[in-house]
């Protein structure tokens, strides 16, 4: 059993949904970015996905794009990334998933990127460009080093796709609740389609895309086990008069958010 699915089994055997925020690795600055870290750790996250910054983010909407693009402009690179990965892990004891393309990777040589995102103690890589039937040799080089492959389901899955997915998942999967790019909206059916991804696995299922606040988090908390943030809260960061508030705007709206799952969960339980 990987790390990330120790740790992701465990939370969902709790019964507590939980809340993975997403921060684009470098982003606004270093120290700034080291800050939001923090942040997310004091405001009880317990993993947390660092996206790496690439030049043609498919998946990604406007707020992350840009912040991307800005990351990339200051010399942000892959290997940086996972140093910044190694840091939140050894100073927050966060379960770090970093989110990269397949290119950087590629560039970076997959063996030497597994290798290396083990000796920083990365639980888990999403690739959200590297489609399940080309995985495998990915797969096994992160699995061999105990790292996990977190997969990507789409909601037009069907139920072999869905099958599939379950058989080679590692940690958790990843829901897209949109057929859109992050920061899109929130799709309208996630329970049913929960359900339906539910009925192949036993693997924790964490929704992400389009969750903008508390009420949206609280909404896919009631039938998931986590709930993915990213876009909004590069757009607090974005919006923040200066830095100093950015960091204080997102602590605050994590904790709103950690605070809404709970009691969305509790109170479907109770």
């Amino acid at each position: 059993m990987s790390k990330l699915h120790e740790i992701a089994a465990g939370l969902k055997a709790d019964g507590q949904p939980t809340l993975v925020p997403f921060l684009t690795a470098g982003w606004p600055d270093t120290v700034t970015f080291k800050r939001l870290v923090a942040a997310a750790a004091q405001a009880g996250c317990r993993i947390l996905e660092i996206g790496v910054p690439f030049s043609d983010p498919v998946a990604d909407g406007p707020a992350i794009q840009a912040a991307s693009a800005e990351a990339l402009a200051r010399g942000m690179t892959l290997a940086k990334a996972i140093e910044l990965a190694a840091e939140a892990h050894a100073e927050h004891d966060l379960q770090v998933v970093l989110m990269g393309y397949i290119n950087p990777v590629l560039s970076f040589g997959p063996e030497r990127f597994a290798a290396a995102c083990a000796q920083a103690r990365v639980a888990g890589v999403i690739v959200p460009d590297l489609p399940l039937e080309e995985a495998h040799g990915l797969r096994d080089l992160l699995k061999h080093h105990g790292v996990s492959l977190v997969e990507l389901v789409a909601p037009t899955s069907g139920p072999e796709r869905l099958a599939a997915y379950a058989r080679q998942a590692g940690g958790f999967l990843y829901l897209v609740s949109t057929t859109g790019v992050t920061g899109a909206g929130l799709g309208t059916n996630v329970a049913s389609y929960v359900a339906s991804v539910r009925s192949h696995t036993d693997l924790p299922l964490y929704v992400g895309f389009g969750i903008s606040g508390p009420e949206s988090a609280a909404a896919v908390a009631a039938v998931a086990d986590g709930v993915v943030i990213g876009s909004a809260l590069q757009r607090l960061v974005s919006r923040a008069p200066d830095l100093d508030r950015a960091v204080e705007e997102v602590g605050q709206f994590l904790r709103t958010v950690v605070a809404a799952i709970k009691s969305a969960r509790n109170g479907d339980s109770g």
